[in-house]
């Protein structure tokens, strides 16, 4: 009777604390909202339309130590297993932990965990479920290089807390309660020439009761690769494991758990992390809006967060780039996909965190140096040879205009014209030299397609990732315009006028008949395929993930260019109405075999994949910048929900969500490189971001859905004229005023 009475206050317990989470969540809790971390929801997005869904990532922010439970997906009703660390972005996690009731077999090894989806308590900085099957607690809160695991154990029964390695691990009894584990993790390449790479990581934990004190009734046991906590009759209900991560030494895993944990348990531990969080949520306040919007908004905002990640450990870290340790007096950052962040991310923290910039630049060039290349996705072992082109060039002009140069510039210009004259363009081929195919692609100007059922002559190619001509040629014209203005910004000229002509090299490939960028083969003879469709899976013959209609307008450097080859302004607005309002052209079934990662599909326009984020933009440049209000609107609406079903594609660890950043502020970057934000309709009232100069502000009192419409804008009092505003007129503070209605004002911001 007192284990059933336990049980239920337990559950009740429960019961009290996750309602008072709906209560925040559905909005019925406001005085809940004086913050706004209290609006970040982990599991907006938790269901994908297709491919890869978000993860509920519990972290403190940009720090190494993060953890979400491994799942099939989110609709299964169990965990596999939770990880004691997940090393990147996506990853499945090292060190495996699992929970059991009663005597261990072989079984409980590979047992999965039911639970309550509703009994979760889901934040970033603090994490918990009930185990219904087990009736089992658990909770868990992340520091920086540390973290905790709970466990509310049923009184009187044995339990057992089971860790197995991931790849070869060994542990070693160092106190009755305290234990080193070391974890051996070896990382293969997608690029044949790439050996596999191995490295270490480091781990010290404790098991200690709910104060943190040596637990009495337990009992650890070491095997071979797993370690199992036995839990006895005797042990107390609240067990806590409180574990530190290093990826230098074991020594450094003991240092990190004793700077982190020494006065710090579950309680302590998770107000640390909410405090990380409003530090950093805090720099952008919000009025007006609906709950549901501040919630994606700051959702959002916590995902741009998630990535780089600061690896360094008392003046140190581990670099995978040359397989030594480093001594540094700088935070050194690792984990970030360069295709899809350098659009939008990178550019949002150069205005909410431009120290944080230099520093993750800082770390590129230390990257640089330590392995030769210039790296494009940058993992802790070692760059990902991932996607195509080499655009982490464009993080430096981007931050260089910026005033932004706390980095090592001359070697980071190095670097990113080693990966442009010297590396193969050959799609996930990062980090080898040019080949036979690299050379002809410089001798035409563009990379040659193979005509449908054409045999690959590179062996380089990825049977897979195929050639992507069209896109590696826009891609290669865009990274050769930044290296070619960085040059110029230099003072390096000779530099400047060779790649500022192959930058122009995109019109090689512009079909005046298509009205896209078209194939050619070696011959420089027109590929005749159908934009929509052709190229196979992913249609990775010609583009990369996205068809024809959305690589028509990937040349963000080059806009008027691309204005004046489809025949002006008129004609180019025409063109992007056309692009919203083509039909896919087949049945929404067959479309998806092979664009399946063109998903928020708006006619051929794919809100779901990152070469579409700045094309809504682009009615500002064709004289119609209602065009873009309209539009941003329609797109935050319809895709972007306070849902599992929020993130109409793959986020890829807040490459997306900064454009939700951005668009719900009112204003985005187009070009990244270029230190200019183009406007549109802010869905809040008032904005008020944190810069240097104080405060700047975006004024829309009139804002709603239907008063999405700029009638006219100040800028500091002043008439603006134009939807451009620069980043210096940001960062220095001040107050842009956008009057809205609910009808176009369609002579507004045209000259």
């Amino acid at each position: 009777m007192n284990k059933l009475n336990q049980t239920r206050k337990d559950v009740i317990s429960i019961l009290l604390t996750v309602m008072t989470g709906v209560l925040i969540h559905t909005g019925m809790y406001q005085t809940a909202h004086a913050d706004p971390a209290s609006y970040v929801d982990p599991r907006i997005g938790n269901i994908a339309p297709f491919l890869v869904p978000t993860y509920p990532t519990y972290q403190q922010p940009n720090q190494m130590l993060r953890m979400y439970p491994i799942r099939k997906d989110y609709t299964f009703d169990q965990v596999q297993y939770f990880p004691l660390q997940v090393m990147w972005h996506r990853g499945k996690g090292i060190l495996k932990m699992r929970v059991a009731r009663g005597p261990v077999t072989a079984a409980s090894w590979n047992r999965k965990m039911a639970y309550d989806h509703d009994l979760e308590v889901v934040h970033p900085w603090r994490f918990e479920t009930y185990l219904i099957e087990d009736d089992i607690t658990l909770g868990f809160a992340p520091g920086k290089k540390t973290a905790i695991y709970r466990y509310n154990f049923p009184r009187a029964t044995q339990s057992h807390i089971l860790i197995e390695g991931t790849g070869k691990m060994t542990a070693k009894l160092v106190e009755p309660h305290a234990v080193n584990i070391t974890e051996r993790i070896t990382k293969k390449s997608r690029n044949p020439e790439l050996a596999p790479v191995t490295m270490s990581v480091w781990c010290y934990a404790e098991v200690t009761d709910g104060q943190g004190r040596p637990a009495q009734g337990m009992n650890i046991i070491i095997d071979k690769n797993t370690l199992r906590i036995e839990c006895g009759k005797k042990a107390p209900k609240t067990v806590l494991l409180k574990y530190a991560i290093s990826y230098v030494s074991q020594q450094q895993a003991r240092k990190n758990f004793d700077a982190e944990l020494s006065h710090q348990n579950f309680e302590e531990l998770s107000v640390s992390g909410k405090a990380a969080w409003d530090g950093e949520l805090n720099k952008i306040r919000v009025k007006g809006g609906t709950d549901a919007q501040k919630r994606s908004f700051y959702t959002a905002l916590y995902r741009t967060h998630e990535r780089m990640i600061d690896i360094t450990e008392d003046g140190q870290y581990y670099s995978g780039y040359d397989q030594s340790i480093h001594k540094t007096t700088r935070p050194f950052y690792v984990d970030d996909w360069v295709w899809d962040t350098y659009r939008a991310q990178h550019p949002l923290r150069t205005i909410l965190a431009p120290q944080q910039a230099q520093d993750m630049l800082h770390s590129y060039v230390e990257m640089y140096k330590q392995s030769g290349w210039m790296p494009t996705f940058p993992q802790v072992f070692r760059n990902h040879a991932c996607m195509n082109s080499y655009h982490s060039s464009v993080l430096f002009l981007d931050a260089y205009r910026k005033g932004l140069t706390d980095f090592d510039i001359e070697a980071a210009y190095e670097g990113v014209r080693k990966n442009v004259t010297q590396g193969s363009w050959i799609p996930w081929r990062q980090g080898s030299k040019a080949t036979a195919l690299d050379q002809r692609m410089k001798d035409l100007g563009f990379m040659p397609g193979l005509h449908p059922g054409e045999e690959e002559t590179e062996p380089l190619v990825d049977g897979f990732e195929r050639r992507q001509s069209v896109a590696i040629s826009l891609g290669r014209s865009f990274d050769t315009w930044v290296l070619s203005e960085w040059a110029k910004e230099l003072g390096k000229k000779e530099d400047y006028v060779r790649f500022a002509a192959i930058s122009d090299q995109y019109k090689r490939l512009w079909s005046e008949k298509h009205k896209m960028f078209m194939p050619k083969d070696d011959k420089g003879e027109w590929i005749d395929i159908n934009p929509k469709s052709a190229g196979g899976k992913g249609y990775r013959d010609y583009y990369d993930e996205n068809n024809g209609w959305t690589y028509a307008w990937h040349v963000p450097h080059a806009i008027d260019g691309l204005i004046e080859l489809l025949g002006g302004k008129e004609q180019a607005r025409k063109r992007l109405d056309q692009l919203f309002r083509e039909p896919l052209g087949m049945p929404r079934m067959a479309f998806h075999v092979n664009g399946a990662n063109s998903t928020g599909m708006v006619g051929q326009f794919s809100m779901g994949n990152e070469p579409s984020f700045h094309i809504p933009y682009l009615y500002n440049y064709c004289g119609a910048p209602w065009r873009t209000q309209q539009r941003t609107r329609f797109l935050l609406d319809v895709w972007f929900k306070d849902n599992l079903f929020g993130i109409p594609g793959d986020e890829d660890g807040g490459g997306m969500s900064a454009w939700v950043v951005f668009t719900a502020m009112g204003f985005y970057p187009v070009t990244a490189g270029e230190p200019v934000y183009t406007l549109t309709s802010p869905v809040f009232t008032e904005v008020a971001i944190d810069v240097p100069g104080g405060q700047f502000k975006v004024l829309a009192p009139a804002s709603s859905k239907v008063n999405k419409y700029i009638q006219k804008a100040e800028l500091n009092g002043k008439p603006l004229n134009m939807p451009f505003i620069t980043h210096d007129q940001i960062m220095a503070g001040g107050i842009l005023t956008l009057d809205l209605g609910d009808k176009p004002n369609r002579s507004w911001g045209i000259d």
